[in-house]
């Protein structure tokens, strides 16, 4: 995996047997351990008993479908979860990470992307919301005081706008949708004013990112929402 997640341990939920077989290699040579399920009970029973570091979850399961054991497992644990499905429609994706899914995956799929998106889901763990301070490039932000600078001078935000960054930065890694973040900011009731986010996203990137037009660290999800990623 990488120096940050050192014997990460991968519970795979997935009835195709080729599928598990290349996950294993591609997860086992990166320095992972991992573990399997080829249904979702039992997946949801190996993730009760083993406490996995990350799970990789796919939708069409012949026992339960994969949304119901996202939701169900969503109940009790925050486990981060990537969805690995050959399901690639834009509204099948929203529907998973408005369910909890941390990142979506569509089969099939490239080692190398898929053993990125793992990294990016297991630090979000690291991230939590006790997390006092954030830095980022020559941003640092300062979550007890609630100050935000770069290189060294402070960056004026508005309070949606800190709101905003806050909330990105604070769940590094997961693809925020359009709906949880205006659920979060705005309330139930603002869950299809899609343009208060373009808004304060561009606002985000001309004060935060060194090229705005070209944002490494502020990610739009075309059609789904937005990450914050430390690392592409």
């Amino acid at each position: 995996m990488s120096a940050t997640t050192p014997n990460a341990e991968v519970l795979v939920i997935d009835d195709e047997v080729q599928i598990r077989r290349l996950l294993r290699l591609t997860l086992e040579s990166a320095g992972c351990a991992v573990r399997e399920a080829d249904a979702g009970q039992l997946g949801l029973n190996e993730v009760a008993f083993r406490r996995p570091d990350a799970v990789i979850l796919d939708l069409g399961l012949p026992d339960l479908p994969g949304l119901e054991v996202l939701k169900r497992l969503r109940e009790w644990s925050q486990v981060p979860v990537l969805i690995l499905s050959v399901r690639g429609q834009e509204s099948d994706k929203v529907t998973a990470l408005d369910a909890g899914a941390d990142d979506y995956l569509t089969k099939p799929f490239g080692g190398a992307e898929l053993l990125a998106r793992l990294r990016v889901i297991l630090r979000r763990v690291q991230t939590a919301e006790e997390t006092n301070a954030i830095r980022f490039g020559s941003v640092d932000v300062d979550l007890v005081r609630r100050t935000v600078t770069k290189a060294g001078q402070e960056v004026k935000l508005t309070p949606k706008e800190y709101a905003f960054l806050r909330l990105l930065a604070t769940h590094q890694g997961k693809v925020l949708t359009h709906r949880q973040i205006l659920r979060e900011l705005w309330g139930p009731k603002a869950e299809d004013q899609t343009h208060y986010l373009r808004v304060h996203m561009a606002h985000l990137r001309q004060k935060l990112e060194d090229e705005p037009n070209q944002p490494k660290y502020f990610k739009t999800e075309s059609g789904i929402g937005y990450r914050f990623c430390v690392e592409s």
